[in-house]
């Protein structure tokens, strides 16, 4: 089994920039598409981005498409977020969750993954 944890969540202001980072208190991320979701005030949950067990294959939203970056390090049991030129409507919880699936892509709506983190808060805000 998993335990996912997130972490790096705080308050930014427009144009900065933050690291999420997922790890777990038990178990290991090695074999796991890990995907990040999350959800703003008011609305339903969307995917941010993906990344195969291998890190060799991610894919993002369009709405973070060239300001976020996702990353593993299987040796060190990570998988990053860069969120750079923050916009104020990415204030949200963002989830790690993990997935023993093929990849062909990301989870778009999070129905079926395996294991979800608690959620960590991401505020944009002057």
């Amino acid at each position: 089994q998993l335990q996912l944890v997130e972490s790096g969540g705080g308050l930014v202001q427009p144009g900065g920039s933050l690291r999420l980072s997922c790890t777990t208190s038990s178990g290991t991320l090695d074999n796991y598409v890990i995907d990040w979701f999350r959800q703003a005030p008011g609305k339903e949950r969307e995917g941010v981005s993906c990344i195969s067990s291998s890190g060799r294959s991610t894919n993002y939203a369009d709405s973070v498409k060239g300001r976020f970056t996702i990353s593993r390090d299987n040796a060190k049991n990570t998988v990053d977020l860069q969120m750079s030129s923050l916009k104020p409507e990415d204030t949200a919880v963002y989830y790690c969750a993990a997935d023993l699936r093929p990849f062909f892509g990301c989870n778009w709506r999070g129905a079926g993954m395996d294991y979800w983190g608690k959620g960590i808060l991401v505020t944009v805000s002057s």
